[in-house]
């Protein structure tokens, strides 16, 4: 489901997907967003590798281990058998460990709220503004 009904709009839950290539440097790439809205039965995530980007920060950055980090993350929102041993975890669970502080190259923005009445084209709205 990815409509509320007659255009009521819900709550949603968003944050950024970062690349941080050189931690001790603390620079960082947009390189994604995750949504979750709870009322509407929605999580997803849109990714995106710039690699030029990428380099300028980063010359020597691992683009294939970045792109498999980044793909990882939108196959667990996804769900099923390609979300791995994640798979048996509900929307909310998935969405709170996707977004839990980490110290990797990939990791999480802070959490921010909106509401919509459609996360699918939200999801893509943010990406154009956030990130492209």
């Amino acid at each position: 489901m990815s409509r509320g009904a007659s255009g009521e709009r819900s709550v949603f839950e968003y944050a950024l997907v970062r690349v941080v290539p050189r931690l001790e440097r603390g620079e960082q790439v947009n390189a994604g967003v995750i949504l979750y809205c709870q009322a509407l039965g929605f999580l997803g995530a849109r990714c995106v590798v710039d690699e030029p980007r990428l380099r300028a920060l980063d010359a020597g950055v691992d683009v294939g281990g970045v792109g498999r980090a980044l793909e990882a993350v939108e196959k667990v929102c996804a769900g099923g058998a390609q979300a791995g041993p994640a798979r048996a975890e509900d929307a909310g669970r998935r969405f709170r460990w996707l977004t839990a502080p980490r110290s990797t190259i990939v990791q999480p923005g802070p959490i921010h709220t909106g509401l919509t009445a459609d996360p699918a084209a939200e999801l893509e709205r943010l990406l154009e503004r956030l990130v492209r």
